[in-house]
């Protein structure tokens, strides 16, 4: 009794503010579809020919499985949270062998007339298996490598097997998971570290032409950002200022000291000056384990060891593991070829279309840009082109509000969750939210390679939907059982 109790008053306690957004954005994102896709000659926006009916029923088929997600009692979730996602994990698997090949990529099941992508469905399984480690008895992130190395197994493992299927922006997408470990304390190193490694990458790729003391200017420019980084740790990590001063009087000597002898002349050998500059004031940070912090000490030199790896690996990666045409959109998107036919051709038409949209746009319907379709995959990835062009500067900024609204609501749903496992899922679905779209619109007006990455709600396909809706309603099933976990 007590249960049917619960069930009727999900109803009256669930978040209708996020239920309102959620209906508008897919609104949104039906008149966008059909604006996309017409062609002068399409029929009626409901018409199941055209891909805004098709999107029509997948927005039903969404909206039925949001519903039955409500009347599920809110406990499921978290006592079956690992059985959910091993099974995603056995169905990642599955598709790596029986999935066809479709553009070079194995990630979509056929089955009959429809196709599912279940990198889709693994994000929700991959967030209620984290949130059911956190919410683990006597578990904490920092007690030890253990808890991390369990964290990111969860995370990592539905990446390989999507990197398998050969869909690599899908895997990308899980990253967004590590801002749900940084609010649940991993160190702020980390992040740091990670932004450190995209912009060594970036320099590295850019700058490789130049060459300055018989080496690319962009590894010259990463040697001098990690002795940077060595004197900025020792510093204000370590509290040694003395020691970073000597640090910083050594770098600065040294290099004073080589463009003095090139003006001289004297051919000096780059990757061996700068390997030996570093590798002294590593020695010479060694010494001050006897005088200072031992573990920050250790982190320090782990982290410029690291870091001068990873410079040598980003050569390897981008030339020997990436893809031609993954190469080629990273160097469109840095700006080191054009490409206008070729790689750069969707973004390039795609700004063309965004920036002729002006403030106001050129009205529903009347887009030039997309009804030309000069702008392939307009009414999927590529979708939030034909919002720029046709609603201007006014309708893009009320979309990415109203995405901002969402975000921000989960958020505060997430600080009101009574229980570890609650809040550590709305935080993912936060984070997921919150990856595609800036991924997406980056990828859109230029500033991000294109990955194929959809825009949530907006996008065409109903396996990106149903992800979402998954992701989303479950989150609002836990929310509106917040004030029954009282009585359990």
């Amino acid at each position: 009794m007590e249960s049917k109790n619960t069930n009727s008053s999900v109803l009256k306690n669930i978040d209708w503010v996020t239920v309102i957004i959620y209906l508008l954005l897919l609104i949104a994102g039906v008149v966008s579809i059909y604006s996309a896709s017409y062609d002068f000659d399409n029929a009626s926006i409901f018409s199941f020919e055209e891909f805004s009916g098709k999107q029509i029923r997948w927005v039903g088929c969404a909206i039925v499985a949001a519903l039955v997600i409500l009347l599920i009692d809110f406990r499921v979730y978290e006592t079956y949270a690992y059985p959910i996602y091993i099974c995603l994990i056995l169905l990642l698997i599955v598709t790596i062998f029986v999935a066809p090949d479709i553009k070079g990529s194995r990630s979509w099941l056929v089955l009959g007339p429809m196709s599912l992508q279940p990198a889709e469905f693994g994000k929700f399984a991959t967030s209620l298996a984290l949130a059911k480690l956190f919410s683990s008895y006597n578990f904490s992130l920092n007690s030890s490598p253990a808890s991390y190395f369990k964290a990111l197994l969860i995370i990592f493992l539905p990446i390989c097997l999507i990197l398998a299927q050969k869909e690599t922006g899908s895997a990308l997408a899980y990253l967004a998971l590590f801002f749900v470990l940084y609010r649940e304390g991993m160190s702020g190193l980390v992040l740091t570290a990670a932004l450190f490694a995209v912009v060594f990458f970036v320099t590295i790729v850019k700058y490789s032409e130049n060459m300055i003391m018989g080496i690319p200017s962009g590894e010259v420019a990463v040697f001098i950002m990690i002795e940077v980084i060595i004197v900025a740790m020792m510093a204000m990590y370590c509290k040694i200022v003395w020691a970073a001063r000597t640090l910083l009087f050594w770098f600065l000597g040294t290099g004073i000291a080589a463009w003095i002898a090139s003006l001289c002349g004297l051919e000096i050998p780059g990757m061996i000056f700068f390997l030996s500059v570093i590798g002294i004031a590593i020695i010479y940070c060694l010494f001050l384990l006897f005088r200072g912090p031992v573990k920050r000490i250790l982190i320090t030199i782990g982290g410029a060891v690291v870091a001068v790896v990873f410079m040598f690996s980003v050569n390897k990666v981008f030339n020997d593991i990436l893809q031609p045409h993954q190469q080629q959109r990273i160097k469109v998107s840095l700006g080191i070829v054009e490409d206008l036919r070729g790689a750069g051709y969707n973004v390039n038409q795609s700004k063309i279309a965004i920036g002729s949209g002006g403030m106001f746009g050129k009205g529903f319907l009347n887009g030039t840009q997309t009804k030309l379709k000069y702008v392939p995959e307009q009414h999927t990835d590529f979708i939030f082109c034909t919002i720029g062009e046709e609603e201007g500067f006014i309708g893009t900024t009320i979309v990415l509000m109203l995405f901002l609204a969402l975000i921000l609501r989960i958020i505060g749903l997430a600080e009101r969750q009574p229980t570890t496992f609650s809040r550590v899922y709305a935080y993912c679905v936060a984070s997921f939210l919150i990856f595609h779209l800036a991924i997406n619109v980056g990828m859109v007006i230029g500033l991000c390679p294109v990955i194929g990455i959809p825009l949530p709600f907006f996008s065409y396909g109903g396996s990106s939907l149903w992800g979402f809706t998954f992701l989303l309603f479950i989150l609002l099933r836990l929310d509106a059982a917040r004030r029954e976990h009282h009585n359990y």
